[in-house]
């Protein structure tokens, strides 16, 4: 039964992940790995080693650090590293279903890819953070051999440790996310909207209608309407 949790927390997430037509990774079939851009799609020769890359997504930024000769370093959570040592396995393109349990485990591996599989045939953008960090820029081969240094598997967080936390520690030498600062000013603007009180007495009055007054519906009616009132 244990086993089943994340197999099951996997497909409602990909599910989610259908709903808001976007997938984890551009492109790819269920539990396969996808085919990825041809070789020689981008033009490598404007890159140069250390530059930071980042390739817009539906509703994120991937982000990884270039190491020269059509190599990327980027983090990318990843449930594989967690069971094998088997570098030729963890190397393999990363499927969808080992991302999202890498996401759901809080497993991950920074691995080095061609500049196809990390862009995904998404457009790249070179250095596009600088100009916010200015005087902050480490030289562009400390950046690449900070990347050089922390390939291997790692923790992952959402929030704390991610692709954008990576890179910034690479070239700008602090770990920092505005991908996450972003979502969490967004909850605290939900969480301000007194509106949500409202929405979550509602909410729970339809779950003790639909599944009847009980302790499993009441408490957290009231548990999160209290929450949501107080930090309001």
């Amino acid at each position: 039964m244990k086993n089943a949790v994340p197999q099951v927390a996997s497909l409602l997430l990909e599910k989610l992940l259908l709903l808001v037509h976007v997938r984890a990774l551009p492109a790819g079939t269920e539990g396969g790995e996808p085919p990825p851009a041809a070789s020689g799609y981008y033009d490598t020769s404007c890159f140069r080693r250390g530059d930071l890359l980042e390739v817009p997504r539906t509703l994120f930024v991937h982000f990884g650090i270039y190491l020269g000769e059509n190599r990327v370093a980027h983090l990318m959570p990843d449930i594989l590293p967690a069971f094998t040592d088997d570098h030729r396995q963890i190397q393999r393109v990363v499927t969808n279903k080992r991302l999202i349990l890498g996401v759901i485990t809080k497993t991950a591996s920074i691995r080095v890819d061609t500049v196809e599989d990390f862009a995904y045939g998404g457009s790249i953008l070179v250095n596009h953070m600088d100009r916010l960090f200015k005087d902050q820029v480490l030289g562009s081969e400390e950046a690449a051999r900070r990347a050089e240094k922390l390939v291997g598997a790692t923790a992952y967080s959402l929030l704390w440790n991610n692709c954008e936390h990576f890179v910034t520690y690479c070239r700008y030498g602090a770990p920092v996310s505005f991908q996450t600062d972003k979502f969490c000013e967004t909850v605290k603007m939900i969480i301000r909207d007194q509106r949500s009180v409202l929405a979550s007495v509602l909410v729970g009055l339809a779950s003790i209608i639909c599944l009847g007054l009980a302790p499993s519906t009441a408490l957290p009616t009231i548990f999160i309407t209290f929450v949501l009132w107080m930090a309001g």
